[in-house]
């Protein structure tokens, strides 16, 4: 195949969707207007730690995770795996919730579990034995319902929602409502089930930078701190137009120089997609996520068995990560490393100092044993779209690739669904699409 792409944006569906394209044959331009490629997974280090930017993990059985990177490059991100499960914590409580499937360790403490009773623990295992018979395409079909409503369907008795799943699926949605869609919910318990939930040695970002060095290879020419101002079809005003066949289209940079290509690949933000595109059904309403990052003084160490403390008696913080605990490398070998998530609005405007307090409250109540009065501010990640939001029946409307006029395609999770499976899977389904303008 022969021809010419300008792939617009730099995040994990426009480094799959620049690739592909060029390991067919184009010559590709990425164009990526932050200093490095990424999108929303990125790493950075503050006095020695490794800090993901909101707290993200990487789910190895997605699919698309498998396809993209295939054995010898998720082995190159040199994964640390969470044990499977969480502990759910409330004032002079801890309590393991595992898989004794996957973690036969977990098996008596998960029986033993007085936070969930006996006949939900057999739900989960017989939901589990469901979804892991579904077929792909039969997730994101068919009748939507908030996650709530999909539990007290299946006979879950509020106490598993309320100590269980609020917490961790806040986690996993950042709605502690659990109003999202169950789609999102069938789709992540079964990937739970199938594999593991972990992070790269080196953190997140060397997600991105394994799919940019396959870029590379591939031939695709990256030009970072480039904002693409406009895109036009050729003849044409700026997009979107009628249907109709196009001869290529013209790439305005913010700087005001211009590029000649047949075909485009949207991959930016929402937001900036549908600027770009004028395409209405790209979902613009975010989600917020606050992550705060903290360090018990030098020295002292902290074991939770690798798992997710999930906060069962108060929203504030709604989980703490033992990061440093899962992954050494994300900290001095004499500290510990801890992430705290926060969810809402109001997170966003709150101060570090009350953040920190609700921390060291929590934990100085699962923990009585100990004193967190040391605990260390590090850093605070505000991030105000963190996803885009997903009520039951968002997925439906999503748009498609080609719904943008002429040789336009879009590439993002927002045309499939909020997460790093949906946004690898739209890369792949964009360079098909961008195919046809080639």
């Amino acid at each position: 195949m022969n021809g010419d792409a300008t792939v617009v944006g730099g995040g994990l569906a426009g480094l799959v969707a620049a690739t592909r394209l060029a390991e067919a044959g184009a010559d590709v331009t990425l164009y990526e207007r932050r200093p490095e490629v990424g999108g929303r997974v990125r790493t950075e280090t503050v006095d020695g730690f490794t800090l993901d930017r909101g707290f993200q993990v990487l789910f190895s059985s997605y699919p698309a995770v498998e396809r993209e990177l295939g054995a010898e490059g998720l082995d190159a991100l040199d994964l640390r795996t969470f044990a499977p499960g969480a502990t759910i914590c409330r004032p002079g409580s801890r309590s393991v919730l595992g898989d004794p499937l996957r973690d036969p360790l977990s098996a008596l403490p998960s029986l033993l579990n007085s936070e969930v009773s006996f006949s939900d623990k057999l739900r989960t295992l017989a939901l589990r034995y469901d979804l892991g018979n579904r077929d792909e395409a039969a997730f994101f079909a068919g009748r939507d319902a908030p996650i709530r409503e999909y539990l007290r369907d299946w006979g879950f008795a509020d106490d598993y929602v309320e100590n269980f799943v609020e917490p961790f699926y806040g986690g996993i949605t950042l709605d502690r409502s659990l109003s999202t869609s169950k789609q999102v919910f069938e789709y992540t318990f079964r990937a739970m089930g199938r594999g593991s939930i972990g992070v790269p040695a080196a953190g997140m970002a060397a997600l991105p930078a394994t799919l940019a060095d396959r870029a590379r290879e591939a031939g695709v020419a990256m030009e970072t701190g480039e904002d693409v101002e406009s895109i036009r079809i050729a003849g044409e005003g700026r997009i979107p137009f009628r249907k109709g066949p196009a001869d290529g289209a013209t790439v305005e940079l913010a700087d005001g120089t211009t590029r000649e290509t047949d075909a485009v690949v949207v991959a930016t933000s929402p937001p900036e997609a549908r600027r770009l595109t004028g395409v209405e059904s790209v979902p613009t309403e975010g989600v917020p996520n606050v992550t705060g990052w903290y360090a018990l003084p030098a020295g002292e160490s902290f074991e939770t068995g690798g798992r997710i403390l999930l906060n069962a008696a108060a929203e504030s913080p709604n989980a703490v990560v033992p990061m440093s605990e899962v992954a050494p490398e994300y900290a001095p070998d004499d500290r510990a490393l801890l992430a705290a998530t926060f969810l809402g609005e109001e997170s966003l405007d709150r101060d570090e100092s009350e953040l920190r307090d609700d921390v060291r409250d929590a934990l100085g109540a699962w923990y009585p044993e100990r004193d967190f009065d040391g605990l260390e501010p590090v850093d605070v990640h505000r991030v105000r779209f963190a996803q885009f939001a997903q009520p039951p029946g968002v997925h439906a409307g999503l748009p498609d690739p080609d719904d943008p006029e002429g040789p336009v395609v879009l590439a993002g999770d927002y045309t499939e669904w909020s997460s790093i499976q949906g946004a690898l899977e739209s890369g792949r389904k964009a360079a098909s699409a961008a195919t046809g303008h080639l």
